[in-house]
């Protein structure tokens, strides 16, 4: 009798051992304080939604993106080495005074229900349990997720919700700026927070939390007071403390949209209790010296030590707000912006068909639709970025070298992790303004950048600067040139010529740089 009694409870320790050590932890916010998360900002109407007759929109008999017809890219998604998704905005979305067929995604008609549109109708599981199961499939791969918290609200849910906006003198809901599609929340101010609007925040974290994302986005989180934000986090993180929490906000954001809106600085964000910020990484298509890309990681450093906990940045180079990079000054610039994220102290951070070197370029973009599923009649779209506004086609290009050079890149920061996460950001001195070169160095190990700011003029002469390198170390390309270099050696110098817009690595072996 013992020995049966021994044996089954031997039995159940093992069953629950294996439970639990197929239990899903979430690790986000380790990941990304350590600079590791490699991030794809995807909008699940378009994910995988199947545009079979090749219009580019996604039909009334097509299949438009949803939960679980999303899990079909996760594998492809691991191959190409994401870790982690931006999901945007999952809830429903307004009808009225609305932009485009669908409707912007960041236009909520509540914060507490899913849009029933990323439903798959023939599937038995309701809506949640769609849901979960994505975020399961996703944690199977070891990808993390971040779902997108909304700004503001749609003009629908004013009409139902009206005390939880902000109004004008003449009693009229706010359109900040030329966002025309929402309206407002009144947030209240620090000491005097509208009570019911962050009760519904709160109940926001415990849906998103309860489906099990591992984090938080926070669109435009300047619009919230201070106390507003460092309360909901305290909430969020007294049911999850490795709840990641990532504020949109800027450094260079220095106003609000509205003279009606609350403004907190991407500073006091931090104070709060968010993770990271965005930065301003996105300037670099205004930078034509190397200076302004090595200042701007020189004010990040100094910022994120200023605070009691850890803190982080992402490489916000590209998000759905800026051109494809495509347009601005074309491969080189995405080749570029891939090896920044990879090579500097920031989160890599992409949005959907980066990857493949997407244009965002819609042939029917603005035109009147044949169908409409809000009170717009037109394919509202912002020519050359993300679509946000209607049933759109998977964003996707055929750009084999942004592809490959994206794969491999992701490779090589989970391959050298502890250099890009722990390594010092070690300037360069470069004799060209236009050139920029840093190095990330650990143990005995360093990893050497250069870039080239100046898309349009011929290749450019420089000297580059590395203390204690010699001509006994040898250097091992992790990213070549794209154009013609000529490279050559001195004592503590590279000299190169150094084609448009080109980016180059190094890894030198038995090389501490300091």
């Amino acid at each position: 009798m013992f020995r049966k009694i021994y044996i089954i409870s031997l039995i159940f320790i093992l069953i629950t051992q294996a439970a639990f050590a197929d239990e899903y932890v979430n690790d986000l916010r380790n990941l990304f304080l350590n600079n590791k998360a490699i991030i794809l900002a995807v909008n699940l109407r378009t994910f995988n939604a199947k545009d079979e007759n090749n219009s580019g929109i996604i039909d009334e008999d097509e299949e438009k993106g949803t939960f679980l017809n999303a899990i079909e890219r996760l594998d492809s998604l691991k191959e190409e080495g994401i870790n982690t998704l931006h999901v945007m905005p999952i809830n429903p979305i307004g009808k009225l005074k609305a932009l485009g067929t669908a409707g912007s995604v960041y236009s909520p008609s509540s914060l507490t229900e899913l849009n029933p549109y990323l439903a798959d109708t023939n599937s038995t599981l309701d809506i949640n349990a769609q849901a979960k199961k994505f975020i399961e499939e996703c944690h199977k791969r070891g990808i993390r997720v971040i779902v997108d918290l909304p700004s503001c609200g749609s003009y629908d849910m004013y009409i139902d919700q009206s005390d939880l906006f902000k109004k004008d003198k003449n009693q009229m809901p706010i359109v900040p700026t030329d966002w025309t599609d929402v309206r407002l929340f009144d947030t209240g101010v620090d000491g005097n927070l509208n009570q019911s609007l962050y009760e519904l925040h709160t109940k926001y974290v415990d849906m998103v939390m309860d489906i099990g994302f591992d984090g938080i986005r926070a669109d435009v989180a300047t619009l919230k007071p201070y106390t507003f934000w460092k309360n909901l986090i305290a909430y969020a993180r007294s049911k999850d403390k490795n709840f990641l929490f990532l504020a949109e906000a800027s450094d260079s954001w220095r106003e609000p949209p509205s003279e009606y809106a609350v403004f907190t600085p991407y500073d006091k964000l931090l104070e709060a209790g968010f993770d990271g910020y965005y930065g301003s990484f996105f300037n670099i298509k205004e930078w034509n010296k190397g200076s302004q890309l090595i200042n701007h990681i020189i004010f990040n450093q100094k910022l994120l030590t200023k605070y009691d906990t850890k803190k982080s940045v992402i490489g916000s180079f590209t998000t759905h707000d800026e051109l494809s990079p495509i347009l601005i000054n074309g491969q080189k610039l995405s080749e570029m912006i891939i090896w920044l994220n990879t090579t500097l102290p920031v989160n890599s951070y992409y949005v959907d068909g980066f990857q493949t070197g997407a244009q965002y370029v819609y042939f029917w973009g603005n035109k009147k639709a044949q169908k409409s599923y809000t009170d717009d009649d037109y394919y509202f779209v912002h020519r050359g970025k993300f679509d946000l506004f209607n049933f759109s086609a998977r964003p996707h290009g055929n750009n084999y070298e942004i592809s490959n050079n994206f794969i491999i890149a992701n490779k090589y920061k989970k391959t050298f992790s502890q250099i890009f996460s722990k390594g010092k950001f070690i300037p360069l001195s470069a004799s060209n303004e236009n050139i920029f070169a840093y190095a990330r160095s650990y143990g005995n190990k360093t990893i050497i950048t250069i870039g080239n700011l100046d898309f349009k003029n011929p290749k450019q002469k420089v000297k580059i600067d590395i203390p204690k390198m010699n001509n006994s170390h040898k250097l091992t390309v992790l990213k070549g040139s794209s154009g013609t270099c000529a490279l050559a050696r001195k004592k503590d110098k590279l000299i190169m010529d150094i084609p448009p817009g080109d980016i180059q690595v190094y890894l030198i072996n038995d090389l501490a740089v300091e």
